[in-house]
């Protein structure tokens, strides 16, 4: 009697099956934790917006995101940290939409110009955001530090790469380059949402105005090609 054949199969088949079970379970609980740290993200983002940063407690957040409030402790370190979480997701997603949304211009003024008003409409559109961070950058060091790296390091390198694809700026300066790419965020904030927002300027009226005020600083810097 062969008595292996009637032993119990184990040996790499079994093995390799246990390791996909641990790497499916990992996959999964990765999942889970990126589910749960968008989710009170987006909640901390609308508490923040509608209460105020201060007035906003960790329990409500959890609760509008249906999770633990403890979460936020083990995700985030505390009500601080999920700020400074919100601001770099927020820029990135922006980063990813500015080449998924908008073509490259046929030139660099009519790049330039498009890549302004497209800044004016994105920070009108995140008004909310900015009436939450901009007040809360002058009083805590850590969400200054997060919106410095958010706007100067990632938005306006990522603004700047686009320019640099023009042949022109190989002409140019290149600090007058990256001043142009600054302009644009600097434009946007000023004709998005401190005229409107918080001057009362008719969104037309400043819109128009970031659009000729784009176009003269462009060709003052191409006239030196």
């Amino acid at each position: 009697m062969n008595v292996a054949r009637h032993l119990p199969k184990t040996g790499p088949s079994s093995a390799a099956r246990i390791s996909a079970d641990n790497e499916n379970a990992r996959r999964k609980r990765t999942r889970n934790r990126a589910g749960k740290q968008d989710a009170l993200i987006q909640a901390a983002l609308k508490l923040f917006a509608t209460k105020g940063y201060e007035a906003t407690k960790t329990r409500e957040i959890a609760a509008a995101a249906g999770c633990a409030e403890g979460l936020i402790h083990r995700y985030f370190h505390g009500k601080a940290g999920l700020l400074t979480a919100i601001i770099e997701d927020h820029y990135s997603a922006e980063i990813a939409d500015l080449d998924r949304q908008l073509q490259a211009g046929d030139d660099l003024e009519s790049e330039f110009v498009q890549m302004v008003l497209w800044e004016v409409e994105r920070f009108w559109e995140r008004r909310d955001f900015l009436k939450v961070f901009i007040p809360r950058a002058f009083v805590d060091p850590a969400a200054a530090a997060a919106l410095r790296r958010a706007v100067i390091l990632m938005r306006a390198g990522a603004i700047l790469e686009r320019l640099q694809r023009y042949k022109v700026c190989t002409r140019l300066p290149q600090d007058e380059v990256q001043v142009l790419a600054q302009a644009v965020g600097m434009l946007g904030l000023v004709f998005g949402f401190m005229r409107p927002m918080v001057l009362g300027q008719d969104r037309s009226s400043a819109t128009q105005t970031a659009a000729l005020m784009a176009k003269l600083m462009v060709r003052s810097v191409l006239m030196k090609t």
